[in-house]
């Protein structure tokens, strides 16, 4: 915290920050406050987060999309007969109170507030499903928002929520329905002759419906309406219900619900839902994919009925779930360990997309999709979901063959033509219309990736179809490395904004991994000889290290060091081709280069990335090890940061940054790395 005084007063500023501290001090966070807590995170287009620094003053702070944009969300209550603010009201009417927030904590797919209002107690539980082998249930493109007032006095309470305009990215010519079936209440907004596959500057989706819906608690009950954002909340604040008249929208307008739960000392809760619908969600090669759970529910609000219906069973999986994230963070190293796996989970996921076909609704040809959340905004980058597969590998590892059969079905074709492994399949998601030819090239770093990840998919699955199906690829890729990987041409690696290099000796490193997996996944002698070949000269005959063997350079005979990640797979896969100095000898040197903050990603650099910091720590122990998890959690936990977890930040202070601080990068789905320590205890861990 920083305080400026100004002739022995304390100023505006400091008067601020001393009294959100004093809120954040009266509130139990539990594991951490983190920089930004998930709230509807399902695809890259329902994505609605709140920061940490926010929840203290959760009644007036508002939801935002991962951009940072605001999104109108609010939650009201009445207790007899007063209104309390509890969520994202803004500009709170004449007469409303605001309630007071004493817990907040996180689990892998739970985000849940305590908020005190009157005599009554309401908990808002925030619930972003995560069923990696249910493939109907991960599909949905919506999340739950359960309030329940737990159990006190006999008082008459009601419960209000609404949405607006902001969640379909735009603030003109949108339009807004209201529909009915059964028990289920459901309003959808959506663009006026919005382009498909097109999005804001925000990364919004300008094409589909935002929708939001509810249905009424036993004994309870509902209304509705929509029309301006005052009128409507006024009624409710006035009557503890609402009119139940639908006007057409307009800028200022929301779509809200009202549950009456009568005069009650028991404890009730209602249940919201909310997402993000596209019919047409993805552009295959000029095929349109649509979510996978169409094939059972075509219509949305059947759709959303079918969500509502599945609370219960998907609330008992997420509590088997998020034990298991749990235990398998604080087995593998402990609970600060655990507390950033638990963080990690709910981006992975909400950054991929399962679809089939929308013109056969074939579940047999089911794709994923996954999109380079705030970088450039590519789908299916190869060395994205190389970052990310470690999560996979043990949650979901039929989801890395879900990802590489769409690139390797284009890369088969005449579509193209070069002899090394392609870099993305579009250049902006969701447009998987194949790689420009203006795009980004990382032969060696792409081709080894994808031997890497066909063979994590068969060793957690025990599955060759994958090699199988695209044998001739692999082995095509396998012989680029052969020719060109010890020596790289001058060429980007993953780490692009290091631009092109010549000799760079992690992308050797990946060629060295590459081949020997290639030999195990073939079981070739040869191929496995080739890659030990390649670490030898790398490692042992001093080809990519300083002169004494003491760390990894960034290019041959050339400084500065390079924090090498790249022979993650060697220790993942037990292929045995660097020996063991390798591992020992960076586990001294990465200690004695650590910045403030953590260890940057070479040593010219005043940055570090969390996904390689990952990956080495894996490849450490000791108190290398601790090093790096200790680092990564004291980052994630320095109340320096508000953006959704970046996997970038500053190791050390640069310009107006501090050591700590994110940098430039949020809401990435590569913070599955997070999981590569763990990862090396067995894959496919999850049984559904």
């Amino acid at each position: 915290m920083w305080m400026h005084w100004f002739n022995g007063t304390l100023s505006a500023l400091g008067v601020l920050l001393i009294s959100l501290l004093s809120f954040s001090e009266a509130i139990s966070y539990s594991p951490i406050q983190p920089p930004s807590y998930p709230l509807a995170v399902r695809s890259p287009y329902l994505s609605a987060w709140i920061p940490g620094n926010s929840v203290a003053s959760l009644a007036s702070n508002r939801a935002q999309f991962w951009a940072g944009n605001d999104l109108i969300w609010s939650v009201t209550a009445r207790v007899d007969g007063v209104a309390y603010n509890l969520f994202g009201v803004h500009l709170p009417l004449s007469g409303t109170k605001s309630g007071t927030v004493t817990e907040a904590s996180y689990t892998s797919t739970h985000s849940i507030f305590t908020v005190e209002a009157g005599s009554r107690t309401f908990t808002l539980d925030f619930f972003s499903p995560v069923s990696p082998k249910n493939y109907l249930r991960q599909s949905l493109p919506f999340s739950y928002l359960t309030v329940t007032v737990t159990a006190g006095d006999s008082s008459s309470v009601q419960i209000y929520s609404d949405i607006d305009h902001s969640w379909v990215g735009q603030a003109v010519d949108v339009s807004w329905s209201y529909s009915a079936k059964n028990t289920t209440s459901v309003f959808q907004i959506e663009g006026v002759d919005t382009q498909t596959y097109s999005e804001n500057a925000n990364g919004q989706a300008l094409w589909g419906s935002a929708v939001y819906a509810t249905r009424p608690t036993t004994g309870g009950s509902l209304s509705t309406a929509s029309g301006p954002s005052t009128s409507v909340r006024q009624s409710f604040i006035d009557n503890g219900n609402l009119t139940g008249t639908h006007a057409e929208w307009s800028v200022t307008g929301v779509v809200g619900f009202a549950h009456d739960l009568g005069t009650t000392a028991k404890e009730v809760a209602v249940t919201f839902a909310v997402g993000h619908v596209r019919e047409e969600s993805i552009d295959y090669l000029g095929a349109a994919q649509t979510g996978y759970y169409r094939a059972s529910y075509a219509e949305t609000v059947d759709a959303v009925s079918y969500f509502l219906d599945d609370y219960a069973d998907a609330n008992e999986e997420s509590t088997t779930f998020d034990s298991l994230v749990q235990s398998t963070g604080t087995s593998s190293y402990g609970s600060n360990y655990s507390d950033i796996l638990a963080l990690s989970v709910r981006q992975v996921y909400g950054g991929t997309e399962i679809t089939i076909p929308n013109e056969s609704l074939d579940t047999n040809n089911t794709r994923a999709f996954i999109k380079e959340i705030s970088s450039d905004g590519n789908i299916n980058t190869v060395d994205v979901i190389f970052a990310t597969f470690p999560i996979f590998y043990i949650l979901s590892p039929e989801y890395i063959k879900l990802l590489l059969d769409p690139i390797l079905e284009y890369t088969g074709s005449d579509a193209y033509t070069k002899d090394y492994a392609v870099h993305e399949i579009g250049a902006n998601y969701p447009n998987a219309t194949g790689h420009p030819s203006t795009g980004e090239e990382m032969p060696i770093e792409e081709s080894g990736n994808i031997i890497i990840l066909v063979y994590a998919y068969q060793l957690a699955t025990g599955n060759t179809d994958l090699a199988t199906t695209y044998a001739s690829q692999i082995e095509q890729y396998a012989e680029y490395l052969y020719e060109n990987g010890l020596y790289p041409a001058s060429q980007l690696s993953l780490n692009d904004a290091l631009g092109a290099l010549a000799n760079q000796t992690n992308l050797a490193v990946k060629a060295a991994v590459g081949l020997a997996t290639y030999g195990v996944l073939i079981n070739s002698t040869e191929y496995q000889t080739a890659g030990k070949d390649f670490a030898q000269e790398i490692w042992s005959d001093h080809l990519g290290t300083d002169a004494d063997g003491t760390h990894f350079l960034i290019q041959y005979d050339i400084a500065p060091w390079f924090l090498v990640y790249n022979h993650y797979p060697d220790l993942l896969f037990n292929l045995s081709i660097f020996p063991d100095e390798a591992y020992s000898a960076t586990a001294s040197f990465y200690q004695t280069v650590r910045k403030e903050a953590g260890v940057p990603l070479d040593g010219d650099l005043g940055w570090g990335q969390t996904n390689w910091q990952s990956f080495v720590a894996a490849t450490v122990n000791g108190t290398a090890r601790e090093l790096f998890i200790g680092d990564l959690h004291a980052y994630v936990a320095n109340g320096l940061n508000t953006a959704p977890f970046s996997d970038r930040y500053w190791v050390e202070p640069s310009g107006d940054y501090v050591a700590g601080q994110s940098y430039s990068f949020r809401n990435r789905p590569t913070l599955g790395s997070h999981f590569a320590l763990a990862a090396l205890a067995g894959g496919n861990t999850w049984d559904s």
